[in-house]
């Protein structure tokens, strides 16, 4: 499959959000393999690819601060996408996105590459997952190192966590409506960071906190469902908090999430158990997009408005959507990220 093969590939996937879902995560999964309920992650050998379902990613966000108190964000991401339930290599188109977000604009590039040739993939251990020149490496995925780069940016990350990884959903098993449609998904969201951006040939040293997401499936959404809306927290308590809401045509909403404690201890939030509602939207790239939203939480007596700090965070790639770092105030106090997908 050549270069443009790939891109038409992508963009089928694009087109596809109306009848099959966002971006055709709706769309059937006839041979390919399916989430199980009896699965329990072996690590490190989940953090390899699962070439036997539709879709994967390696999701990394960031919150950062430069030496002044500037406060930025980061994002690295390789999505993997099978075009046919072989499992060969050959048959996997991949995709990859950087960004930063900046108060002084955001900036994102983006990668296509196809599998087989030694252009991209992902190795468990040592872990090393690569498109192109941009890399997430290390001994194993709880002590790796960060690089990518666009034509107006680039950072080099040390990224170290000293916490287990994080089964979201029940044991891992991810419910994403219902009617059932269910990923396998983990996370590490205690990653402590240190290192450079590089914004207008400026070298700026940062710190700060990241959150990684890996999750895999071959049907993830319904055909109704058209987006989501996914926030990651850090609240200064030392608790994180993941919640999404999956919406659907009829103006409908699935929400649902992880309470972890300190320690790395997950408590699965079922649908009705946490609320998710925008508050404030603004046009960004010709859309309404909500960039500021309430988080309610009664069992945690959590009342809180997550806020995007640069309501810009406009990612136009082949298949486009919002992402950004956000403020957290009220009952609690933080910072994260929020994602919001299927605004058109």
């Amino acid at each position: 499959m050549n270069v443009k093969a790939l891109v038409v590939a992508f963009i089928c996937l694009a087109q596809g959000a109306f009848s099959q879902g966002f971006a055709g995560l709706g769309q059937a999964s006839d041979g390919y393999a399916l989430p199980d309920t009896a699965k329990r992650f072996e690590f490190p050998s989940e953090h390899g690819a699962h070439p036997l379902f539709r879709i994967e990613w390696w999701y990394v966000t960031a919150n950062l601060k430069g030496p002044d108190g500037t406060d930025y964000g980061i994002q690295w991401t390789l999505f993997r996408n099978a075009l046919a339930p072989s499992g060969d290599e050959m048959d996997q188109a991949w995709m990859g996105h950087a960004a930063v977000s900046a108060p002084n604009g955001h900036r994102f590039a983006e990668r296509l590459a196809r599998g087989g040739i030694g252009q991209t993939g992902v190795t468990a251990s040592p872990f090393n997952a690569f498109i192109d020149e941009w890399q997430m490496a290390g001994p194993d995925l709880s002590d790796i190192m960060l690089t990518a780069q666009g034509t107006d940016f680039a950072y080099d990350l040390a990224l170290v966590a000293d916490r287990p990884f994080v089964a979201q959903g029940a044991e891992g098993f991810s419910v994403k409506s219902q009617s059932g449609q269910a990923s396998h998904y983990y996370s590490q969201p205690f990653y402590q960071i240190k290192g450079t951006l590089i914004l207008d040939d400026a070298s700026i040293p940062v710190t700060g906190m990241g959150w990684l997401d890996r999750e895999w499936s071959s049907q993830p959404l319904t055909a109704d469902q058209t987006g989501w809306d996914w926030l990651s927290l850090h609240l200064n308590g030392g608790d994180k908090l993941m919640v999404y809401r999956l919406r659907d045509r009829s103006g409908e909403a699935y929400t649902v999430g992880t309470w972890i404690s300190p320690d790395g201890t997950p408590d699965p939030l079922e649908d009705g158990e946490i609320t998710l509602i925008p508050l404030r939207e603004v046009t960004v790239a010709d859309r309404p997009i909500p960039i500021e939203w309430s988080i309610t939480l009664p069992e945690r007596d959590l009342e809180i408005t997550a806020e995007a700090l640069y309501p810009d965070s406009w990612m136009d790639t082949l298949v486009p959507y919002w992402e950004g770092p956000v403020r957290v105030t009220g009952t609690h106090s933080g910072q994260g990220y929020l994602e919001m997908s299927g605004y058109e």
